[in-house]
């Protein structure tokens, strides 16, 4: 049976990757809401849906859809709203009878995972969560190799994740910490989220630099000892990467060892999408450890390279 499905935040950057999940469980999106009415993407899945830049209209045709029991009725809300709107979208989606995608972070805080467990109860409906790499066939394949090796043994790991962003990002909410939670949250919370599923519980988060446009630090998990780098600052790009005329590098090591998952990235939330639909999606409590973790490295104090910090932190601090 087909589900239909309505869209918050459809001029978004990642919205064309969920109506093109949409489009392959063979879902039928019914309406779209965005401020911006820059959104032609919407022709190449669902020209027929309803578009709206006013949440007052779209809550009202959503609720008419409900209330007539109409055979549009949602199904599903798909939530690519900015970071600090998903707690309240993800309330309505449940309020309005449906169940919530939401991409990540889910919430900024883990008081509002808390909360929304509550409304869960009181509505029936479900929230899942886009945990996409927990998909990914190097990631599942990596977990499975840590899960055989002695249970005492600490694998040390390196994540490296730049990746490039002009003069506009610190300029919209992206660069609000209020609203996007900042740089680790933003661009880093589903890089903490594989970390916790591969290597287990977090133990101990330490914050070595946090500015504006990059952060790094420490983690240990039961299983691993992290060193962390993130940024959107191109001059933190090795220097080879800056020569090809590449703005983007992603590097996960183990023990050395390269982890190679550059590829398989564009068709993971088709593949969250299908798990949802098949009653096996990540749930509310999937995501707390990662909230937890980047609500931490907003707020902790920085404690300047010192210990086991990451070797990009050299290039920033020198």
């Amino acid at each position: 049976m087909t589900k239909n499905f309505a869209l918050l935040g459809a001029a978004g950057y990642i919205a064309p990757r969920h109506m093109q999940a949409i489009k392959a469980v063979e879902g039928k999106l019914v309406a779209a809401l965005d401020p911006s009415d820059s959104v032609g993407i919407i022709d190449s899945y669902f020209p027929e849906a309803n578009f709206f830049t006013e949440f007052e209209r779209f809550d009202r045709h959503v609720d008419k859809l409900r209330r007539k029991n109409h055979r549009s009725q949602v199904d599903y809300f798909s939530i690519c709203s900015p970071n600090y709107l998903h707690d309240s979208h993800v309330r309505f989606a449940l309020r309005s009878g449906a169940d919530a995608i939401c991409e990540k972070p889910l919430v900024l805080n883990p008081w509002n995972i808390t909360g929304l467990e509550e409304v869960e109860k009181d509505t029936g409906q479900k929230v899942y969560t886009i945990l996409q790499l927990r998909l990914h066939p190097a990631i599942k394949q990596l977990r499975a190799q840590v899960a055989e090796t002695p249970p005492g043994k600490k694998h040390d790991v390196d994540l490296t994740y730049i990746t490039s962003r002009g003069q506009w990002y610190l300029q919209s909410w992206k660069g609000d910490e209020k609203k996007s939670g900042g740089i680790a949250t933003n661009i880093g919370v589903h890089f903490f989220d594989m970390l916790h599923f591969v290597f287990g519980a977090l133990k101990e988060s330490i914050v070595h630099h946090r500015s504006e446009t990059t952060a790094a630090g420490f983690l240990e998990y039961e299983r691993a000892n992290v060193r962390w780098f993130l940024s959107i600052d191109q001059n933190n790009l090795p220097d080879d990467v800056s020569a090809a005329g590449r703005r983007t590098y992603r590097s996960i090591t183990v023990g050395g060892e390269e982890v190679e998952f550059s590829d398989g990235f564009t068709d993971l939330h088709t593949l969250s999408y299908g798990e949802v639909l098949a009653g096996r999606g990540f749930e509310l409590s999937e995501s707390r450890v990662a909230i937890e973790t980047v609500a931490n490295i907003r707020n902790a104090p920085v404690l300047g390279p010192q210990g086991e910090y990451h070797p990009f932190l050299k290039k920033v601090t020198a």
